[in-house]
Parts: C-alpha cells; structure tokens; sequence
C-alpha cells in the first residue's frame, strides 16, 4: 500500500449465495481524488462501491474474502460499520431526501451523533448546503419540505447531508442518473469541487462523465477490474482490447 491510498483493497472476492459478483479485486484508492468506476449493467461496479462502506453486510447470504483497508485499517476487522459509515458517506442513484423540512435533513446526521445547540446545527446546515452549491437555492425554504423541491435539487440537498456529518470520502452511485442535463453539470461541477477536501469515488453509466472529471478511471466486467489507470489512459491509449472495445461503443 503506498502512503498515499485513501482505500487500499487486496484480492477481493465476494458472494451472493454461490454467485461470485466480485473476482480478485484490487485497487489503490487515491486521497482526494474523483475515481470512476465504469462497466456494462450487472458487473459489480455498485457491489464494489457497497463493499467500501460495508453496506453489503446488510444482504443475506453474502461472503466476503480478501482486505479493504481505510488509512491502513481493516474495515472489516479493525472498525465497526457506525463509525466507518460516518468517515464514508454514500450518495444513492435516485435522490432519496427524508420526508421532513430541508433544514431537518441536513441536520439529521449531526443530531444522531449528540449535536443539538441551534447555533452549531445552523452553522452546519449552512455550511453543508454551500459546499453542495444549493444554499442560495433554499435559504429561504429551509422550514419547507425537502420533497417540494426540484430532482437535480433533491440530490444536492443529499450530498449537503452526507456532508453534514464530515465524512472523508463520498461514494457516489451513478448519482445523475435519474437527473437532466443541467442538473447533471451542476453535480459534476461539485463533484470536482469537493475533491478538494474529499475523496470520490463515483460509479457512472456516463463515459463522458467519466472522461469528464474523473483522476482515475476502474473498468469493471463481469465482476474483475479489468484495467485501473489514469483516465487519460483508459480513454486515450487502454492496454486491455475489452476496454477498448467498451470505450468505442463495441458492446455494453
């Protein structure tokens, strides 16, 4: 592992039942880096993202061998998942804001974890909605509910609450998917943004969006990394003939 990597993962199996959906993962996760992971539906990019934030232990019937390391300690071994998830914050596919003001959304994390002087819980709120660039958006709507507001909306009010608690990484699950094109950009712009202070790792169906803003670039296939390098390098001059032809639109 070198001194660098923010996630180190070593020979990563794991099964659902007998279904092998990942094959001998590894992967040096750099620090305060965008990492896509690309690939066909099904291939293990969203299990791969799961496993890092140990979400997988929540579905029956999975196995997991081999070793993921966060600042060189075992995830599995050396953390509990509580603590773990408040250092990994995830973003999911479909804006997913809780049934309650937008103001209690973001608050919501820093209150589980003790926080409940008005004062610190505004300055968090504010703060979070800045960094996710929708505060101008909502300051004004910050007693009305989170659901009221538009998708592309909803999704940064998302990341304004995984922001909320401090995490050092943010997993992101194609999170334009299900967004417009300007919502899209907006989201991308953060991204690139918060890299400053964080480290992301981002599954996209979007190539572009990878070439985009993506440091790294992880192509999955049918549950093994086939090739992980500088984006530049997966886009421009990949060593792997599957990447290629995945890149140029051959198949998936």
């Amino acid at each position: 592992m070198n001194n660098n990597s923010k996630f180190s993962v070593e020979d990563l199996d794991l099964f659902y039942g007998d279904f092998q959906a990942l094959k001998k993962i590894n992967m040096e996760i750099q620090e305060k880096e965008i990492t896509a992971l690309i690939g066909p539906s099904g291939c293990g990019k969203s299990t791969f993202l799961k496993t890092l934030n140990r979400m997988n232990d929540l579905v029956e019937g999975v196995t997991i061998k081999g070793k993921i390391s966060l600042d060189g300690k075992d995830i599995f071994k050396e953390m509990d998942a509580i603590s773990l998830r408040t250092r990994v914050g995830m973003v999911f596919q479909q804006p997913n804001p809780f049934p309650m003001s937008i103001y209690d959304n973001v608050a919501y994390g820093p209150r589980i974890h003790g926080i409940t002087k008005k004062s610190v819980l505004d300055e968090i709120v504010e703060r979070s909605l800045r960094q996710a660039a929708i505060w101008d958006e909502v300051k004004d709507k910050l007693k009305k509910s989170a659901l009221a507001i538009s998708g592309g909306q909803q999704q940064r009010l998302c990341i304004a609450r995984t922001l909320a608690i401090e995490p050092e990484v943010i997993l992101m699950d194609e999170p334009t998917s299900a967004l417009d094109p300007i919502s899209t950009l907006k989201i991308e712009d953060l991204a690139v943004e918060l890299k400053k202070d964080y480290t992301i790792i981002m599954v996209t169906h979007n190539m572009q969006q990878a070439a985009r803003i993506s440091d790294k670039t992880a192509f999955f296939l049918v549950g093994e990394v086939v090739e992980f390098d500088s984006t530049e390098n997966i886009f421009n001059n990949p060593k792997d003939i599957r990447t290629e032809e995945y890149i140029t639109g051959r198949f998936g």
